[in-house]
């Protein structure tokens, strides 16, 4: 199942996996994420696809931007309820272009713009800018065909513009285009080295994984053993993406237990994942009723996962517990119908409430990186 410009990310293509993950989670009690011990998140963000089903095709007016997402800087005590917003989606090939039309401005939607981004940051929230998306899976295989050095220093130029970090969502599930992401990174890291540190907001560069290690498995092998391995890391972290529904949280764990375990008997082994290196993700936005994950933490998946996520060992890679965080899946208009984040779903009783219980620093530190 495939939604035009949605966070769609099975955790397998085969039907009864994708069933599996469909469940939805029953309450949990509303004490147990309060109550975990163990590694508060340090990422808590949101993906954000402005009102138009992430397309961003239009200059927003920030008076209107702020009353459709005034909970995302405000969890109702002026704090925000996130660290971390991720823009999406830039169509690849277009950057690479430096495509302008009624949408794009030399290459970029018009929407993520200076002011939208200072919305955020001037709050404390970081911002990032999301490359692809299920839809522009063969515009990234074109773009890395014709010219992945030059993409990757357009990107690297747009972040310096804009003062924002990078997200890779190349969702090529058979063969993906390994050489041209190798070139793409390293034509961004000669512009933006890795920095442990966070100072500098381009230099944050991630990836996006399926859900659990089987989808997406070439990408999820090759990005486990060579850019995100604790002791020579090239990428920040990686994402953990949505299934195709809401996971219960016994599902969601199990998906991110594969990415600690790996998969040592594939060929090749996906290697372990330090917990450190990956976040684990969930919808606030889905179908056509409104989710407890945005409005209702006690019942929510994220408080249900909580000590799991905060206490997750290392199972080959890594040496400290406790995933990197979680990552929301989307903030405002992701899909052209269902419901939204918008008010009177905003959801500073969900995420917002999350950002409370779990005592998430806001601005996000330096993280962790073993």
């Amino acid at each position: 199942m495939r939604v035009p410009f949605g966070k769609v990310k099975s955790f397998a293509a085969a039907a009864a996996l994708v069933a599996a993950a469909a469940v939805v989670p029953a309450a949990a009690p509303a004490t147990s994420a309060s109550a975990a011990t163990g590694t508060p998140p340090q990422v808590y963000g949101a993906w954000h696809c402005s009102n138009d089903a992430c397309t961003w095709a239009t200059v927003r007016d920030m008076a209107d931007f702020d009353q459709q997402n005034h909970w995302l800087i405000d969890r109702g005590d002026g704090r925000p309820s996130v660290n971390l917003v991720v823009l999406s989606f830039v169509n690849p090939l277009t950057l690479l272009n430096g495509t302008t039309n009624s949408g794009n401005a030399d290459g970029v939607p018009v929407g993520m713009n200076q002011a939208v981004v200072n919305y955020f940051t001037s709050h404390g929230v970081r911002v990032m800018l999301s490359i692809g998306g299920i839809t522009y899976t063969s515009d990234w295989n074109t773009a890395l065909a014709q010219n992945p050095t030059l993409l990757g220093q357009k990107a690297a130029a747009l972040a310096s513009r804009l003062g924002v970090g990078i997200e890779i969502d190349y969702e090529q599930s058979s063969s993906p285009a390994i050489t041209g992401l190798q070139a793409f990174i390293d034509a961004y890291r000669a512009a933006h080295p890795y920095d442990a540190s966070g100072a500098d907001p381009a230099a944050r560069l991630t990836i996006d994984v399926a859900a659990g290690d089987r989808w997406l498995i070439d990408l999820d092998q090759y990005a486990t053993a060579h850019w995100l391995t604790p002791a020579a890391p090239v990428l920040d972290y990686a994402n953990a993406m949505v299934p195709n529904k809401q996971p219960t949280a016994s599902n969601a764990e199990a998906n991110w237990q594969e990415h600690l375990t790996g998969k040592p008997t594939y060929n090749p082994a996906i290697p372990p994942l330090a917990p450190a290196k990956f976040t684990g993700s969930l919808y606030i936005a889905e179908g056509s009723q409104v989710r407890p994950e945005c409005t209702n933490f006690p019942s929510s998946v994220q408080n249900s996962t909580g000590s799991w996520t905060q206490n997750a060992a290392p199972a080959g890679a890594g040496t400290t517990n406790g995933l990197l965080g979680y990552m929301f899946w989307a903030a405002e208009r992701p899909a052209t119908h269902g419901v939204t984040t918008q008010p009177p779903n905003s959801c500073e009783g969900g995420v917002g409430a999350g950002a409370t219980a779990f005592s998430v620093p806001v601005p996000m530190p330096a993280l962790r990186q073993s």
